[in-house]
């Protein structure tokens, strides 16, 4: 499971001309999934997104996580994140999860994070755009491996 999270001061995601999901001060995500991904790893990078020290306290050092700013989170289905395009000049998504599994766990990650924090998601397997402000700019990609040391 793959997570990149963005700092954001103001970011929105429309599907067909219209937002579905917008947030002010808060994160980013966009989120993918491969083979073998389970709640194991849904667990270990959600306590990693709420936990993630990156937005400044009152010195301007990044020592507070998205809970002790009260920020929001606009978490977006990614499968391009497990794009392999070490071959050749076209990227292959081969080991991006098939979309049923990947809407599953992408569901059970938003809900986990909804117990914390308000977020608002993309329109999963839809054509989107997406309107980003990235503060600082910040962006960090989480990763987990599974039980058998795969990403």
């Amino acid at each position: 499971m793959r997570v990149l999270v963005q700092r954001s001061l103001n970011s929105s995601v429309s599907v067909a001309d219209e937002i579905v999901g917008k947030i002010d001060k808060g994160l980013v995500l966009l989120v993918g999934f491969t083979d073998g991904d389970s709640e194991v790893e849904i667990d270990y990078l959600v306590n990693k997104v709420l936990h993630l020290r990156i937005f400044d306290d009152e010195n301007g050092v990044m020592n507070k996580s998205i809970l002790d700013v009260g920020g929001q989170i606009l978490s977006v289905s990614q499968f391009t994140l497990y794009a392999d395009s070490r071959k050749g000049h076209r990227p292959s998504y081969a080991k991006a999860l098939n979309s049923i599994k990947a809407l599953e766990l992408y569901k059970i990650f938003n809900e986990k994070l909804k117990k914390y924090v308000d977020v608002q998601t993309g329109q999963f397997g839809a054509d989107m755009l997406l309107n980003i402000i990235n503060d600082g700019p910040v962006t960090i990609l989480l990763e987990k491996e599974d039980a058998y040391g795969k990403k």
